[in-house]
């Protein structure tokens, strides 16, 4: 039993690092690319990001380190030291709030508001000043959410 929870904490910190280095890529290169562009363009081309995103290696990444979680979360009180266990539990929580929690909350919401708009008109000029601001900023806190993920996950091992 040791073995599979060894196996499930290291796969898991894997997955937390990589959707925390996905959401940083966003934040440190796509977004403030993004930025310099004209409206109508970087509305076009987060439109189709936002969907293009959305596929089964995705969401094997961004889902497989909170199922991992809650296999954690059930498992490590019986078979890792207290302090691991705990630490098992934190990096479960934060990836699920910080990650999944936010994205539902927050980020697909200014995603579906982004979708609806028109590219090439004013309000999709006002929509894009917003959303790249917010959607920025809640994707600042899973990237961070993801790495302190990572890091509990590390520590549990």
């Amino acid at each position: 039993m040791a073995t599979i929870v060894f196996v499930l904490t290291f796969a898991a910190a894997l997955g937390a690092a990589l959707m925390g280095g996905f959401f940083y890529a966003f934040s440190g290169l796509v977004m403030p690319s993004l930025s310099r562009r004209p409206p109508p363009e970087a509305v076009a081309a987060m439109q189709t990001i936002n969907v293009v995103v959305l596929n089964p290696l995705f969401f094997v990444l961004f889902f497989g380190p909170a199922a991992l979680g809650v296999a954690l979360s059930a498992l490590a009180p019986f078979v890792l030291p207290a302090g691991q266990a705990t630490a098992a539990f934190v990096a479960s929580l934060l990836y699920a709030v910080g990650s999944i929690g936010v994205t539902i909350a927050k980020n697909i919401p200014l995603n579906d508001e982004l979708a609806a708009a028109s590219a090439e008109s004013g309000e999709g000029a006002a929509v894009w000043t917003r959303y790249l601001r917010d959607w920025t900023w809640w994707n600042h806190a899973r990237a961070t959410a993801c790495v302190l993920s990572a890091g509990f996950f590390v520590l549990a091992l």
